[in-house]
């Protein structure tokens, strides 16, 4: 029997329910179902966060974030509501630094 999971789907599957992931942009993309010149694009026109440095050269996208985002998108919102989503997440960030 092989292995199927990824180190990202181990990474997921070991963190606590009050614990944040920082996901990859790979991965965001799989999880978005969208490909990688989307998620920019859904970026830049605000309809998706800004990824976080985690490191000098390497950024990722904190897991509770992409959900509330994909979960707006299930639920039907517009791209305003989304946009404000948005905004609430980013300025969330600021507020816990």
């Amino acid at each position: 029997m092989s292995n199927a999971n990824t180190s990202t789907d181990r990474q997921t599957a070991n963190t606590s329910p009050g614990q944040i992931t920082i996901l990859r942009t790979p991965t965001v993309c799989k999880r978005r179902g969208r490909s990688r010149s989307s998620h920019f694009a859904d970026i830049k026109a605000g309809l998706f966060v800004k990824p976080v440095l985690i490191g000098l050269r390497a950024t990722g996208t904190p897991d509770n974030e992409v959900d509330a985002l994909i979960a707006a998108r299930i639920a039907g919102k517009t791209d305003e509501e989304i946009r404000a989503l948005v905004v609430k997440l980013e300025a969330a960030r600021k507020a816990a630094a």
